[in-house]
């Protein structure tokens, strides 16, 4: 027997058969997982920023200076040490100089010896002349009428004073010469190594107590 359904409860049954295959075709939304990125997405960079470095402060020009060991005084030897059994010891390689008393170091001073090889002579000298005030005749500064510093620096070898300037000679304060040019023992600045025009310059103290232990005639040995 045929039976006729209804033609509302037909397409109700139809709707039903394809609901299934509607939702297997409709694609499913992509979730990405965390910390993978999705195509053509830069991942982002988590890692902590490096810190930027701490400016430092620039050196003052004397702590560039290098340091030399300090001045050492064997206070028995120098106490008894006399002009007439003090001789003294200069080492240019080691840049310093010896007071001895006899065969014993009463001083070992830092110095500074002629900036090139040769400007400050070795050999075997004698204190020629001493000079608390000494100035060079040859190193200085040409100065005004007022006393005003127009060229620093110079050489009365090679420059000429400018019109209405006159000569006026470095400062050699403790000046022990060691050889008619010139070369001589005295005060100056020790940058910690040979920076001088020949000269051995000392520390105030190390040319003060040389120049009280030594007497003209005082043999002084200048050894590379």
């Amino acid at each position: 027997m045929n039976v006729t359904l209804p033609r509302r409860l037909l397409v109700a049954l139809l709707l039903c058969s394809l609901a299934p295959l509607a939702v297997a075709q409709t694609p499913r939304p992509t979730v990405p997982r965390p910390g993978i990125p999705r195509p053509g997405q830069i991942r982002p960079d988590t890692r902590p920023a490096a810190p930027r470095p701490t400016p430092q402060p620039m050196k003052k020009a004397a702590e560039l200076i290098s340091r030399q060991p300090p001045i050492v005084i064997n206070r028995g030897a120098y106490d008894s040490l006399t002009p007439d059994a003090a001789s003294i010891v200069v080492s240019i390689s080691k840049q310093r100089a010896y007071l001895l008393n006899g065969e014993e170091i009463a001083i070992d001073s830092p110095i500074s010896s002629g900036k090139r090889a040769g400007m400050t002579p070795t050999g075997r000298f004698s204190v020629m002349e001493k000079d608390k005030d000494h100035r060079s005749s040859v190193y200085g500064d040409f100065v005004d009428g007022s006393g005003r510093t127009v060229r620093s620096g110079v050489s009365t070898r090679i420059d000429s004073a400018p019109s209405g300037t006159h000569y006026v000679g470095a400062p050699m304060k403790w000046f022990m010469r060691l050889t008619g040019d010139g070369v001589g023992m005295h005060i100056g600045i020790l940058p910690g190594y040979p920076a001088s025009h020949g000269c051995i310059r000392m520390p105030p103290q190390g040319a003060e107590m040389f120049y009280n232990k030594v007497k003209i005639g005082t043999p002084v040995a200048v050894e590379l």
